[in-house]
């Protein structure tokens, strides 16, 4: 015998990797200049060049073993200081390298703590839209996955429901802040409303509800918008980051978990995220991202590039009549669907070699995603197929 549950998942891919993987397939039929994919979140923005001038220059003065060994299992002493320093240095915070434990990229991250916070009967709660992921981690641990829908307009926390979805068995809740897949950034004066109310319930339950933030896309916003650090807002956070986004390194899976002094219990979730991380089969993150974050943390790829991106496809799509949620951080279009079904619409934009995201998934019925962290040129040469994909819903933009 198998376990199911993990037959199911991997027999059931995540919908974006499924379009993903269509779309190599329509590219090996029909050339990859004939499809106009915006599945995943890849980013075609290159990295700082900084990292990969440092790269080069350790493959050619580190000692290999040095280089590629094992690190320490909580992360490189000297990467973990770099990073607390910048973190100490952009925030006014006071972290130690010893509130840092790096993994492999936010996925290992929420996995890991997750992992670390759960006993029988807890709940998690997550604001939808939300990374259909969330679902998968917190399901694996054992806990139950709560949805706490957001305002349907602003896509900004609704307290209402938050206040009805939090109770005695939530252990934590999710904030994604810029968001995926919509790219909201959650105000300061809500990020401040969320940590009063979890005091709050804190204090009526008896035990800490902790707040864990995800935050792979804290360094990417636009016009000026400022994201909220949330841990100067409520005691209780724990921080999850990728490198993957800021320095535009997915595949290298590079990342962190924050535990700072403040939070309850701190010495014993950092030991159960260091339990965690073991038990789970993480031995270290990798070594050589490790000493590269040593001298290149802090950077972050071109944020011109992404809002040129943004401002392109935002502008277009609204001026052909599509509804959609104006992005103020990470590299999303959240779209309203003509159509109730927006799978649906999905299809039928495969039929123009678009492809776009139902956000069913995601927790949002209705509408669907779009990942601009594409090549511009592609982005203007997608444009036409929007067109005639608009003019297949003429009347539902009417309205």
């Amino acid at each position: 015998m198998i376990n199911e549950k993990m037959k199911n998942y991997g027999n059931n891919r995540s919908v974006i990797r499924d379009l993903f993987e269509f779309g190599n397939q329509r590219k090996a039929e029909i050339g990859a200049e004939n499809v106009f994919d915006f599945s995943l979140g890849n980013p075609n923005v290159a990295a700082p060049a900084d990292v990969n001038a440092t790269i080069i220059d350790l493959l050619n003065t580190k000692d290999d073993i040095y280089l590629h060994g094992y690190t320490s299992a909580q992360g490189d002493a000297n990467c973990r200081e770099a990073i607390v320093n910048d973190l100490n240095k952009r925030f006014s915070t006071s972290f130690r390298k010893e509130n840092l434990y790096m993994t492999c990229g936010a996925a290992a991250s929420l996995k890991i703590i997750l992992s670390a916070l759960y006993t029988e009967g807890d709940e998690v709660v997550v604001f939808t839209p939300y990374f259909p992921e969330y679902r998968v981690f917190i399901e694996t641990t054992g806990a139950k996955c709560v949805e706490s829908a957001c305002d349907p307009d602003t896509l900004q926390i609704d307290f209402d429901i938050l206040s009805e979805a939090v109770n005695e068995k939530t252990k934590a809740v999710i904030v994604n802040s810029p968001n995926n897949p919509s790219g909201v950034v959650y105000t300061e004066e809500n990020i401040a409303k969320l940590g009063k109310l979890l005091e709050e319930r804190s204090a009526e339950y008896g035990h800490a509800i902790y707040l864990i933030t995800d935050e792979p896309y804290r360094e990417l916003v636009y016009d000026g918008i400022t994201v909220p650090f949330v841990t100067k807002y409520y005691r209780d956070t724990v921080v999850c980051y990728s490198f993957s986004k800021s320095l535009a390194l997915p595949g290298e899976r590079i990342g962190y978990i924050l535990v700072p002094d403040e939070v309850t219990d701190a010495k014993d979730v950092y030991a159960a995220v260091c339990g965690a991380g073991r038990a789970l089969g993480y031995v270290c993150a990798p070594s050589l991202m490790q000493h590269v974050l040593e001298r290149c943390t802090g950077q972050v790829s071109d944020l011109d590039e992404y809002k040129e991106k943004r401002d392109l496809i935002y502008n277009a799509l609204t001026n052909m009549g599509f509804t959609c949620i104006h992005p103020d951080g990470a590299f999303y279009l959240f779209v309203k669907s003509p159509i109730a079904d927006a799978k649906e619409f999905s299809n039928k934009a495969k039929e123009f070699n678009l492809l776009i995201v139902p956000a069913d998934s995601f927790g949002t019925p209705g509408f669907v995603r779009i990942a601009y962290c594409v090549a511009t040129d592609m982005i203007r040469r997608s444009l036409p197929a929007f067109e005639k994909l608009a003019e297949c819903y003429a009347e539902e933009l009417k309205k």
